[in-house]
């Protein structure tokens, strides 16, 4: 089966794969369906992040990729409801991003980012409430 996945430098010496940390583990998407790996990597776009290439690869080749590479590779079927905060980061990126100026470097803990967009997210739901409540 053919999954697609979002992948940065595609073909150079560079390439690498778009990822997510999230607690302390690494996340690569696989999009079952290509509509929804490009609309993710236009939301990266436009967050001023470099917009990655959607690519079809075989699903079994990206899954013992991120197990030799100890990162955690999860599929996202076509149609796809997300049931909590860490799992809506699987269809829309966290509001901040990590620095990829020189992504292939370093790898740095991101969770701190993720934890405050969450956090984030949740103080505008508790305005909003509170807000709604006055009307």
């Amino acid at each position: 089966m053919r999954v697609h996945v979002l992948l940065y430098d595609s073909g150079k010496e560079s390439e690498g794969i778009h990822s997510l940390e999230i607690s302390g583990q690494v996340i690569v998407l696989m999009f079952e369906n290509i509509d929804d790996a490009e609309r993710y990597s236009g939301l990266l776009a436009a967050q001023d992040f470099p917009q990655p290439t959607v690519e079809a690869i075989e699903k079994e080749e990206i899954e013992a990729f991120c197990s030799q590479a100890g990162y955690q590779a999860r599929f996202v079927e076509s149609g796809f409801v997300p049931k909590t905060e860490e799992e809506r980061l699987l269809l829309s990126p966290p509001i901040k991003n990590k620095d990829v100026n020189n992504w292939h470097e370093g790898n740095e803990n991101i969770d701190s980012l993720v934890d405050s967009a969450i956090n984030e997210e949740s103080n505008i739901d508790s305005i909003r409430k509170r807000l709604e409540g006055l009307l």
